[in-house]
C-alpha cells in the first residue's frame, strides 16, 4: 500500500481510513529487455546467415521481421505500464483515480456510506471480476492486479468500508 501523501489527491485534512496505489506488474527491466533483445538478435542473425549460405536468402529477411516485430511488441508492453490505479477512503468520501498509459485520467467519485464492494469469485481461480458500487455507478477496480490479489484487494476495501460506516474516531493528542 502507498500513504496516503503520495496518491494524487487534494489534502482535505480528512483522516485516510484506506489508499492504495496499483500499476501494472512488468517483470522485465530495462537491462534484461536489452539482453533479451541482444540474444535473440544474435541467435537470428545468425541462423539468417546460415539460410543465407545455404541459398535461402528470404528466410535472412524473415529472422529481420521476427526481431523487429518483438521489439515493438515490448516496447509497447513497457509503454503501457505507465497506467496507474488510486483508490483513497476517506470518513466522507470514497475516491478511485485511473490513469491510462497515454495520461487521460478518469476520476469517480462516492459516498462511502452507500457504496459496497462487488466481487466475482472462482473458487479455483480467484477473485475475476472487483467494483466499487453505488447507486448511481459501477467502478472497475484492480484492473491491473492478478485473482489472488484483487481478492486481497477486495476484503480490505470492505473492511475500509465497514469502518467507515462504522464511524471513524480522530486521535487527539
Amino acid at each position: 500500500m502507498t500513504k496516503a501523501n503520495d496518491l494524487p489527491f487534494p489534502d482535505d485534512g480528512e483522516p485516510t481510513v484506506f489508499a492504495a496505489a496499483m500499476a501494472p506488474h512488468r517483470s522485465l527491466s530495462p537491462r534484461g529487455f536489452l539482453l533479451v533483445m541482444l540474444a535473440i538478435g544474435g541467435v537470428s542473425f545468425l541462423s539468417g546467415f546460415y539460410f543465407l549460405s545455404l541459398g535461402a536468402w528470404p528466410i535472412l529477411g524473415f529472422f529481420g521481421l521476427d526481431v523487429a516485430l518483438l521489439y515493438f511488441a515490448f516496447r509497447a508492453s513497457f509503454r503501457s505500464a505507465a497506467a496507474r490505479e488510486f483508490i483513497r477512503i476517506t470518513p466522507s468520501l470514497v475516491q478511485v483515480r485511473q490513469v491510462s498509459a497515454r495520461g487521460e485520467a478518469r476520476e469517480a467519485r462516492m459516498n462511502p456510506f452507500f457504496t459496497r464492494v462487488k466481487r466475482r469469485d472462482m473458487e479455483e481461480i480467484g477473485t475475476l471480476d472487483l467494483a466499487l458500487v453505488t447507486r448511481e455507478r459501477q467502478v472497475a477496480v484492480g484492473i491491473h492486479l492478478g485473482p489472488w490479489q484483487k481478492a486481497d484487494l477486495a476484503d480490505e476495501l470492505g473492511a475500509a468500508l465497514g469502518e467507515v460506516k462504522k464511524g471513524v474516531t480522530r486521535t487527539v493528542f
